[in-house]
């Protein structure tokens, strides 16, 4: 008969279990998705430091306008008339106490008072026409990545058409044919609502393509095929099983659209087909600075920083929101 073998090792390592001796079991839980992403957007500062000024942003363009002068109250005490400009502050700014920011040149209006009215057409805008994309590139990106054939065909060459039109001429076109009047809307209703559509519905092909390419991937995907032979629906396959793993990229998508969106309502409204003066708007503001930006630069420098401190915000945020749903991005 073979000897035994004799094996040496500590108590602990013979019986591991006992290692969990005296723990409250209650305290070891496992971690959803959203909180892993949580964590990890945590650890991101300048993604938070995005976040807190887009959440800033949020709340000036919303309760600002309440605290702030009436931006249409002219102060021609302030202006210079031989100049017509700001008679003091730096760079002939008009900045004071009692204007923060300054005022506008020739007119007297405060440029704060402006900034915050201004924010709420811009923010309004790019949200409802982000909206607008999210909703249209997801039903339609959805419906060619998972029925292929010549759905997806026809989707997928609406797309190339929408992507390759000349947006901004046709925004352009389109103000000017649309009369005041319209659709039971007038004035600044009717503006806004014109930028929202014109932005929001050429933009959906640039999410609607990632999220076919998604679904292309997601169709094909174990849990899917399991549903299918359980006789899942169609309806039931889109719903439960492809739309809930598509809100990650859905969410980052739109975080980085909405920047987009600020930009394209600022150059419309540079152009002058944003909405109408006298209401504010970070655009109008730029043009109105052009002609007179070398004798009161501050005028053009205030919107111009509005507008790069909210898309860089939006952008920060954006990333870091992408890099926390989907770490192998890095």
């Amino acid at each position: 008969m073979a000897a035994p073998i004799e094996v040496s090792g500590s108590d602990t390592e013979a019986h591991p279990e006992s290692v969990l001796t005296g723990v409250d079991r209650k305290k070891i839980q496992g971690r959803s998705l959203g909180q892993i992403a949580w964590m990890r957007l945590k650890r991101d500062k300048v993604a938070l430091t995005g976040a807190v000024v887009v959440f800033l942003l949020i709340l000036i363009a919303i309760f600002g306008p309440y605290f702030v002068q009436n931006p249409l109250t002219y102060h021609q005490n302030l202006i210079d008339p031989t100049y017509n400009r700001p008679k003091y502050g730096f760079w002939h700014s008009g900045i004071s106490m009692d204007h923060p920011l300054g005022v506008e040149p020739g007119t007297g209006r405060d440029m704060l008072a402006r900034i915050v009215h201004g924010a709420r057409i811009s923010l309004l805008v790019s949200f409802l026409a982000t909206l607008m994309s999210v909703v249209l590139g997801t039903v339609l990106g959805v419906i060619a990545g998972y029925f292929g054939g010549w759905v997806d065909y026809l989707i997928s060459r609406a797309m190339d058409a929408f992507l390759a039109f000349p947006l901004l001429l046709f925004a352009l076109a389109l103000v000017g044919v649309v009369a005041d009047g319209a659709f039971g809307l007038s004035g600044n209703g009717l503006r806004v609502s014109v930028l929202v559509v014109v932005i929001g519905f050429f933009n959906w092909p640039y999410i609607g393509r990632i999220i076919r390419g998604q679904t292309l991937s997601l169709r094909e995907r174990e849990f899917v095929d399991a549903a299918r032979s359980m006789g899942a629906s169609n309806s039931y396959v889109l719903f439960k099983e492809i739309l809930p793993n598509l809100v990650a990229p859905i969410l980052v998508y739109a975080t980085l659209l909405i920047p987009v969106n600020i930009l394209f309502e600022a150059a419309l409204s540079f152009l002058g087909v944003g909405v109408i003066p006298p209401t504010p708007s970070w655009g109008g503001m730029l043009t109105l600075a052009v002609p007179i930006y070398s004798s009161d630069p501050m005028f053009m420098i205030i919107p111009g920083m509005a507008i790069f401190i909210t898309v860089l915000a939006f952008n920060l945020f954006g990333d870091g929101l992408r890099d926390a749903l989907d770490p192998r991005a890095k």
